[in-house]
């Protein structure tokens, strides 16, 4: 059993994986192909990789409030991320993650986290268990 990080609950449920780490936010809204789960944005950090089954982590979200719809799309094309860890949920991820039922949680220290790293999240709880 590794360390627990103790957050905030923003979405129930639990949810494990690897570690998918960014420092800049994500818009899913022409971001991320809601088809294939893969991050489309020029020059973000994570362009070319797929969030399918991952925890992914990353500040917050941005962009456009239909974010929240590709969310849902990526839950209902089997592509959606197993979990999402954030410094700061804001609203257009914290609503899909809920409508999607991806296990979330914020109020983290995010560079805590590496990539590749075991995680589960239990979003009912608040909380993030490393390895």
């Amino acid at each position: 059993m590794g360390e627990v990080l103790r957050g905030r609950a923003i979405s129930r449920g639990i949810g494990k994986g690897e570690a998918l780490v960014s420092k800049e936010p994500i818009s899913f809204l022409g971001g991320v192909d809601a088809k294939t789960g893969i991050v489309t944005e020029k020059g973000h950090p994570l362009e070319g990789k797929c969030v399918a089954g991952k925890v992914l982590v990353f500040p917050r979200g941005k962009g456009s409030t239909v974010g929240s719809y590709v969310l849902y799309q990526l839950a209902k094309n089997k592509v959606a991320p197993a979990a999402i860890v954030n410094a700061e949920a804001e609203i257009i991820v914290a609503v899909g993650a809920i409508v999607s039922s991806i296990p979330m949680v914020d109020k983290l220290e995010i560079g805590k986290f590496k990539d590749g790293e075991l995680l589960k999240v239990d979003g009912t709880n608040g909380t993030v268990e490393l390895g």
